[in-house]
């Protein structure tokens, strides 16, 4: 088996965090949530030498999604994968959340190509990544965890120090929490994490510190 590797390209006025999973020998891979500005994101596709099988993607909002469709025609007509079906009136909406945010970079509405549910399984090479369904802050937000490499992409149910913002359509704090408590946490406190925006980190100690999650909050 190749060695797992990412790369974090932040992304739009949002600073999102969109995601490049590949392996490092093959150079074969997969991009995880394509906010926008998608010329970047395929520069650094072209500069390291990326095959790109696929596009996956945590949940609907236009950060996340946004570049979604026009990086697929862009790679040659990949798949778009995920996120939950729950999602599907966001992804249906980007164009609309664009113009509500006042989105300078152009958003198109997406239709992936395969809804993901709990326990499924995506990957690429051979690397596998199990799908836990974590609703929150979007009813459809899905996370990504590759249990052989105790690594997770959590997209924004979770950030070092804070929890996914629930004001959002569809968003409910208690599901989030709940999410959290009962699908990520569990996946061990030694899996690292990358999350939608900020710097990552481990789940033990988010389960120590994190004033949202941590034991008595």
């Amino acid at each position: 088996m190749g060695k797992l590797s990412f790369g974090v390209v932040p992304v739009t006025a949002f600073q999102q965090n969109c995601t490049l999973l590949f392996d490092e020998e093959s150079r074969a891979g997969v991009v995880v949530d394509p906010g926008g500005d998608v010329p970047t994101i395929m520069r650094v596709i072209e500069s390291n030498d990326l095959t790109i099988e696929a596009i996956w993607l945590t949940h609907g909002h236009i950060d996340h999604a946004g570049g979604a469709m026009d990086l697929k025609q862009k790679l040659g007509g990949v798949p778009i994968v995920g996120p939950h079906l729950d999602d599907k009136p966001l992804l249906e909406q980007l164009e609309q959340q664009a113009r509500m945010f006042g989105s300078p970079d152009p958003a198109t509405n997406c239709t992936p190509d395969q809804w993901l549910s709990e326990g499924d399984t995506v990957s690429f090479g051979d690397h596998r990544f199990d799908v836990y369904h974590t609703p929150g802050h979007a009813p459809g937000h899905v996370i990504f965890h590759n249990s052989a490499n105790k690594f997770a992409q959590v997209g924004d149910t979770l950030f070092r120090g804070s929890v996914g913002r629930t004001d959002l359509w569809g968003g409910d704090t208690q599901t989030l929490i709940d999410s959290i408590r009962t699908k990520i946490l569990p996946l061990g406190d030694d899996v690292s994490f990358i999350c939608g925006h900020g710097p990552g980190g481990t789940l033990g100690e988010e389960r120590r510190t994190n004033p949202f999650i941590a034991p008595g909050s």
